[in-house]
């Protein structure tokens, strides 16, 4: 017997790592070991191979057998080494010519009749090996689609372990595979159908908080919308994706990697995620599952499944306070970095906040509040849920007033999406033309030495802001909020700079009072 090699990829996080899969056949007592960091799931694998191998047709021997994934040191989890596992123990006991499998990695779980399985993340896995140097890479039937996505890879995709060995050893190939599995049958066959987009013509009257959805979607600034219940707000939000341009060639392959480890394509004919992702999680969800985590290597969450898209949080003074903290980090920095004892995983997460809430646990403490029925003390309780740091973060926030009978019966249709839409690209390709030497492409990225270095507005543009943050009405960091939400301002009605009028309605938009602000609307 003898020592034999695969390729495989263990990803950590989006981090892709090539793997060398060695297998060691030797003489003494039968035993089937794997060494390497693998985890409970990888560990199962010994099972799994022996049993695909045997009903494909190629027994593994009765002797001692090592599995070795190396680099030894690095994690590695999930069931997406069998196929590796399998080719390096088949070239090893002389089934599969070595020269075959050279340069080659492998990706998928094995059933045990031989099936070859998907498993997660095989687009970030493909884009790992490509950038090792490998140009030739097997994965399971199902994900040969997203496999191709990255390009100057040669994808092969096989449905059973027997079909692989034949084509290694150039054997005819077998019969035709068994009909999949019932189970499988739920997959969907082809991408998966995309949903309507509510337009924002459906919305009756508020007109402020319209125009603060439109500012939200040209700059890419988190929203706070505050109001009643039945006001429009969740109407509001869903409406949102609808006003955000395509995403780029690049947006797209991050996106759609996120969504591929979160195990969104498994099972689909996959295509490049083009449209801005929407999450909303109820307000029962866990850190774990907001944020992301688990055991072992972390999994994305829903703030990195809405990378590049929208993250809205309907009921934000209801979340968990854990929850909601553990945002601040991501909306500066763009990212994720989750920590395990295991090791550390890292996601993009670069989304646009918004948040709903009710004006007080019953929702009606709005006007005079006479209807209001909660208490002074539970009144500040609710209104303290949402920390003064994460709403420091927040560049727009806007009163959405109930809608009172009379604006229904006059109501005249308001802009549909596609009208809106076509300002929010004009608005953002000025601001991507305007931040290109900077690396940034929105005004919500920018950064206090960007507005206050090149972008720095003449001292009478910028004098009310000033003496509100001189008496302590605005931060620092909320100084540059308003001064963001202003070139966006400026880039909807198409000047190159913002006046005062725009640095005061970016203050009504951040919630100051407009005689602090000298706004003048």
């Amino acid at each position: 017997m003898a020592l034999a090699r695969a390729l495989a990829v263990g990803l950590v996080g989006l981090d892709g790592h090539l793997v060398r899969v060695e297998a060691d056949i030797s003489a003494g007592l039968p035993a089937f070991v794997v060494v390497g960091l693998p985890d409970a799931s990888l560990h199962e694998a010994k099972d799994r191979v022996r049993a695909a191998t045997a009903n494909a047709g190629f027994g593994l021997p009765p002797r001692r057998i090592v599995v070795n994934l190396s680099p030894a040191t690095l994690p590695k989890s999930g069931s997406g080494f069998d196929l590796a596992v399998a080719v390096a123990l088949l070239t090893a006991a002389g089934v599969v010519p070595p020269e075959a499998v050279e340069g080659v990695a492998h990706l998928g779980e094995l059933g045990l009749d031989g099936s070859v399985r998907a498993v997660d993340g095989v687009l970030p896995a493909v884009l790992a090996a490509a950038r090792a140097g490998v140009r030739r890479v097997v994965v399971p039937a199902d994900a040969v689609a997203e496999a191709e996505l990255v390009p100057g890879v040669s994808v092969r995709g096989v449905h059973r372990l027997a079909e692989l060995v034949a084509d290694y050893r150039g054997d005819p190939p077998p019969g035709a595979p068994d009909l999949p599995d019932p189970l499988e049958l739920a997959d969907p066959v082809g991408p998966p159908p995309a949903s309507p987009v509510p337009d924002l013509a459906d919305v009756v009257g508020q007109a402020d908080a319209r125009a603060a959805l439109e500012v939200a979607a040209a700059g890419a600034h988190h929203l706070l919308m505050t109001g009643p219940p039945g006001a429009g707000k969740t109407m509001l939000a869903a409406r949102l994706p609808g006003l955000l341009p395509d995403l780029d060639e690049e947006e797209a392959l991050e996106v759609t990697a996120v969504h591929s480890v979160a195990g969104a394509l498994r099972g689909r004919r996959a295509a490049l995620v083009t449209r801005p992702p929407f999450e909303d999680p109820h307000h029962t969800a866990s850190v774990a599952s907001v944020v992301g985590g688990g055991t072992g290597v972390p999994r994305p969450g829903a703030v990195s499944r809405a990378h590049r898209g929208v993250l809205f949080l309907d009921e934000a003074p209801e979340f968990d306070a854990r929850v909601l903290e553990s945002l601040r980090q991501p909306l500066e920095s763009g990212e994720l970095v989750l920590h395990r004892a295991r090791g550390a995983a890292r996601y993009p997460a670069r989304f646009q906040l918004v948040l709903a809430a009710n004006p007080c646990p019953c929702g009606r403490a709005t006007g005079r509040g006479l209807d209001c029925t909660c208490t002074p003390a539970a009144r500040r309780r609710y209104a303290t849920r949402l920390s003064g740091p994460l709403l420091d973060r927040v560049d727009v926030r806007v009163t959405v007033h109930a809608v009172t009978r009379a604006q229904v019966a006059d109501a005249l249709p308001g802009e549909p999406t596609a009208v809106v839409a076509a300002r929010v690209r004009a608005a953002r390709a000025a601001a991507a033309e305007r931040l290109r030497p900077h690396g940034l492409r929105t005004n919500g990225e920018l950064r206090g030495p960007l507005l206050r270095g090149p972008l720095r507005l003449p001292p009478a543009v910028t004098a009310d802001l000033d003496r509100a943050l001189e008496r302590g009405v605005l931060s620092l960091r909320g100084l540059d909020r308003v001064l963001r939400v202003a070139w966006t301002v400026a880039d909807l009605r198409g000047a190159t700079v913002p006046d005062r009028d725009d640095v005061g309605r970016a203050a009504v938009l951040r919630g100051l009072d407009a005689p602090a602000a000298g706004s003048a609307r």
